[in-house]
């Protein structure tokens, strides 16, 4: 099986890696966090310009329409980069719905949202739904010709500063349940507050009283769980990437520090704990890549999960060993081990722990 990559997706990592070396050369991280939405405006316009935006958007809404290969190398780069921009949950998974939704949806949003004009975020999860659409308390009404929705969406990542949120709701008129409604961020009846996540990053909690949305997706479960697998294998990148990060600088800690006059790299049980790091890491990139060469087989899904279960795990363990290694000082702000773990943190145990993909792995095989 051949793995190297084709002229057009050297071409995209170029761009990817371009992007994170102009961007976040120095200490900017922590500057665009500090921003009242967590991330430079600026940035998101740039990534519209690159057209990593539109990366996994069909091509008759502007997109690229790229494949599994191509959305893993982008994630992969903006995780070794630590970079702070929502690509997933408001490019890949909001983004992904409304540029797949009826034409009269996509043709009003497609342009705006590829080329970073315009931000939409998903709001789905709830506290007793925190998986998806078992448990989920949001109503939409339906009174004559006019629909209301209530309820509580406390995780909405990367919602502040949304202009658009699509909602998800219980929906009598809907066969399975459950519909997802377009919503204006300045409707009214709707309250946003905004809340900073375990990596720095901002998310909002939505309080629908009354709303009128703008329209129902047509379809919106089926959409959700297709770009959801794109956003699943997005994560799972991103992570790998943060591990390589935090495993190449440990390395080089190692080989710097020095106790009783030799550097610690020459301790053997300190090469004994890198070693069995090096042997996971490669193993969660081998699972990622089993994964992506089998897209389009009906076993896609099912290894998704098993490379997410794993690397979920795996990434965790990674930053813990990163941490202790460096000491006390690898919490600090001042270093990428803690700003990565932080990140990993999140990504592992976000939208649902890795036992959910295990089990689901477990499941289907």
């Amino acid at each position: 099986m051949n793995f190297d990559l084709t002229e057009d997706e050297q071409m995209l990592k170029a761009v990817a890696e371009r992007f994170l070396d102009n961007q976040y050369a120095g200490e900017e991280r922590r500057e665009y966090q500090s921003q009242p939405c967590g991330f430079a405006p600026r940035n998101w316009a740039l990534l519209g310009e690159l057209g990593i935006l539109a990366a996994s958007y069909p091509e008759e809404a502007g997109g690229l329409d790229l494949g599994a290969t191509s959305i893993s190398l982008i994630h992969h780069a903006m995780g070794r980069g630590l970079a702070v921009e929502p690509l997933i949950d408001c490019a890949l998974l909001a983004g992904g719905i409304l540029v797949r939704a009826q034409d009269e949806i996509a043709g009003q949003w497609a342009d705006d949202l590829a080329s970073g004009a315009k931000r939409a975020a998903l709001a789905h999860n709830e506290f007793d739904a925190p998986g998806g659409w078992s448990g989920l308390r949001t109503q939409a009404r339906k009174t004559g010709d006019t629909v209301q929705i209530t309820g509580t969406k406390p995780f909405t990542m990367g919602g502040c500063g949304a202009d658009l949120y699509l909602v998800s709701a219980l929906d009598d008129d809907v066969a399975d349940g459950g519909a997802i409604y377009l919503v204006a961020a300045d409707a009214d009846g709707l309250d946003v507050e905004t809340w900073r996540v375990a990596d720095g990053s901002m998310a909002a909690m939505l309080r629908l009283t009354d709303v009128r949305p703008i329209a129902r997706i047509e379809n919106g479960a089926r959409l959700l769980a297709q770009v959801e697998q794109t956003a699943s294998l997005a994560r799972s990148s991103e992570m790998v990437g943060i591990m390589e990060r935090l495993f190449e600088h440990t390395l080089d800690y190692l080989r710097q520090r020095e106790q009783f006059d030799q550097p610690l790299s020459r301790f053997q049980a300190i090469q004994h704990r890198m070693a069995a790091l090096y042997a996971k890491l490669e193993q969660a990139k081998s699972l990622l890549d089993f994964a992506i060469v089998s897209e389009g087989t009906p076993d896609y899904a099912k290894r998704l999960d098993g490379a997410r279960a794993f690397i979920a795990e795996t990434g965790i363990e990674l930053g813990h060993e990163a941490i202790q290694l460096h000491g006390a000082m690898g919490i600090t702000q001042e270093l990428s081990i803690g700003q990565g773990h932080k990140r990993l943190m999140v990504l592992s145990r976000w939208p649902e722990a890795p036992d959910a993909a295990l089990d689901r792995f477990a499941l289907a095989s």
